[in-house]
């Protein structure tokens, strides 16, 4: 039987790979493998086949059998094969899912891509039109007060010409009168009266318009100082073209770093550009990996005026799974096209608060918890027979994988009561490294944060038994601030933070307690985690929020590896 079961999939891994190395193995393939395989071995032992005796009629369960490949009955080896078919139908079906699936968003892509074809090219067009009709505009206004200026031109030299032309006029017929009058003088045979007559021209002649006239022209009839000459602007205008487009930048992958809950993304040119003025940078949350959808649950965050080609965004909240990134590049006029969008995966550990834990005197509303005395003035939850109780479904060991949401509480479990006032997450941890925060009211009379087994009893107080670990403020008659495990505290020598960071590395049975804002150690217990755990958290007159989405801080990383070969100076509390 091992043997047979041997031969098949090495069958079925072999035929996987010939078909293409997708993964997909068509049943349909390995019939007609072994059929051809069991024609050619029909010749016999020695010409290289399987051996087989010709059994033309048998089918496959019988031919494994009957040639040997199988130590076991018919039945048996049909329900393996029939098994082997069935899983290499759902890889089939899988695989032409997500196929369909890819086919479908990218044809919703070029729907996207040819109404925006429409809507970009109509733009582009009225913007060209619009343009031009400003060009025009322009041609024509400047046509009119060039026009302008020269009837102006035209008509005062015309009235300074007309004005001098008339006084000429009027000058050589006065004159003219003279001349006559001087001729008949001349022909006159009187004598007496000559010498009067002579003495009165003179006088005449001397006061006469002629002789006080100039006979230089007042304006010229040129006008060549307003003729023009547009070759040049004529050759602009014909030189007039499209906008230069920045080329499309590509964002290197390789160099792109995501680290503290900090991604610096790193792009470059495919030639140098001195006319890049800057780049804008989008991102966008998502839980799918792959070319971004047409339909997004997130949209698209915008950051301008960049003017290196790398840029760090800080102080992100890793609750996606990953982040989607794309750039392009502007000059002074018109932005490219964006790049190729490129997704970063994002590991955090990310949860809700289980309200269905919650004791009936906190009031949680998503990541806040706000201590109410009057009680009943939580959120409404429905009980019900069939309801889905809390956590747990586990996800697979991996080195920093985020634990995967879970069902609410233990089953069976109701909300904690009495003197517990604590309130569970709603996410287990059974692998890998994870870490969150929790900022509290320092006034609170009393708080806790820590974590829990699923077996944490409903009037059980953190710390107070086994199943729990947990730093704990008391600010009831004296002020203190103590690590708890399994009913023994000890008193911490350290100042009360705002915040405190949880870190824990299920693995090593590491649980460490930090100042969230200077990353100073306050406490570490050294266990062993015989069952998953819960992020836990108590308060008694007071409040706090809880942060997640975040990655396990560098700095904790390093100080938890130098630690490591250290023994634990908490080692009675475990």
């Amino acid at each position: 039987m091992q043997h047979g079961l041997e031969f098949l999939s090495r069958l079925v891994f072999v035929l996987g790979v010939c078909s293409g190395g997708c993964g997909v193995v068509s049943v349909l393939a390995i019939d007609r493998f072994l059929i051809d395989k069991y024609r050619c071995s029909s010749r016999g032992r020695g010409e290289g086949g399987l051996g087989v005796a010709p059994l033309p009629s048998t089918n496959i369960a019988q031919f494994f059998c009957m040639n040997g490949l199988f130590h076991c009955g018919v039945g048996a080896v049909q329900q393996e094969w029939q098994q082997i078919k069935s899983e290499s139908l759902r890889k089939i079906t899988h695989t032409l899912a997500m196929k369909n699936e890819e086919i479908s968003n990218f044809i919703c892509t070029l729907k996207q891509s040819l109404d925006n074809l429409e809507a970009n090219s109509n733009r582009v067009q009225e913007d060209l039109e619009s343009e031009c009709s400003s060009l025009h505009a322009v041609l024509d206004e400047m046509k009119e007060n060039m026009l302008t200026r020269i009837k102006q031109e035209r008509a005062s030299r015309t009235y300074e010409l007309q004005s001098q032309l008339s006084a000429c006029s009027k000058a050589l017929e006065s004159s003219e009168e003279l001349l006559e009058m001087a001729n008949q003088t001349l022909c006159s045979s009187e004598t007496d009266g000559f010498t009067q007559a002579a003495k009165d021209i003179k006088d005449s002649v001397t006061m006469a318009p002629a002789f006080r006239l100039s006979l230089k022209a007042k304006a010229s009839d040129n006008m060549s100082h307003l003729m023009v000459d547009f070759s040049q602007e004529r050759e602009m205008l014909q030189g007039l073209k499209f906008l230069p487009v920045p080329a499309t930048p590509e964002i290197q992958v390789s160099e792109c770093q995501v680290c503290d809950n900090t991604v610096t993304v790193v792009w470059s040119l495919p030639e140098p550009d001195s006319k890049i003025d800057h780049y804008i940078l989008e991102h966008r949350r998502t839980n799918h990996e792959g070319p971004p959808r047409i339909r997004e649950d997130y949209p698209w965050m915008v950051v301008e005026g960049i003017r290196e080609m790398e840029h760090t965004l800080t102080g992100l909240r890793f609750d996606t799974r990953y982040l989607t990134f794309r750039v392009r590049a502007c000059n002074k006029a018109v932005a490219g096209e964006f790049s190729e969008p490129v997704t970063l995966e994002t590991h955090a550990f990310t949860f809700k608060l289980d309200a269905a834990s919650a004791h009936q005197n906190l009031k949680v509303e998503d990541l806040s918890v706000e201590w109410d005395s009057s009680g009943g003035k939580i959120q409404d939850i429905r009980k019900d027979k069939n309801r889905t109780n809390s956590p747990m479904h586990s996800p697979a060991r991996s080195a920093l994988m985020s634990p995967k949401r879970a069902p609410t509480a233990r089953p069976g479990r109701d909300r904690f009561t009495a003197e517990s006032y604590t309130v569970l997450a709603d996410t287990v941890i059974d692998a890998g490294q994870q870490y969150w925060e929790v900022r509290f009211d320092k006034e609170s009379k009393a708080f806790a944060v820590g974590v829990a087994l699923r077996s944490l009893g409903r009037f059980d107080q953190l710390g107070k038994s086994s199943a729990s670990w947990c730093i704990h403020l008391n600010n009831w008659l004296q002020q203190s601030l103590t690590a708890k495990h399994n009913n023994k505290a000890r008193t911490l020598d350290c100042p009360i933070p705002n915040s405190i960071g949880v870190y824990i590395n299920y693995d090593e049975g590491i649980l460490s307690f930090y100042n969230a804002k200077t990353k100073q150690l306050m406490h570490t217990f050294k266990t062993k985690f015989q069952q998953p755990v819960i992020p836990a958290f108590m308060v008694w007159n007071g409040s706090f929020s809880v942060v997640t989405g975040l990655q396990v801080p560098s700095v904790v990383q390093s100080g938890q590896r130098k630690n490591s070969g250290t023994s634990s100076s908490n080692a009675s509390l475990n």
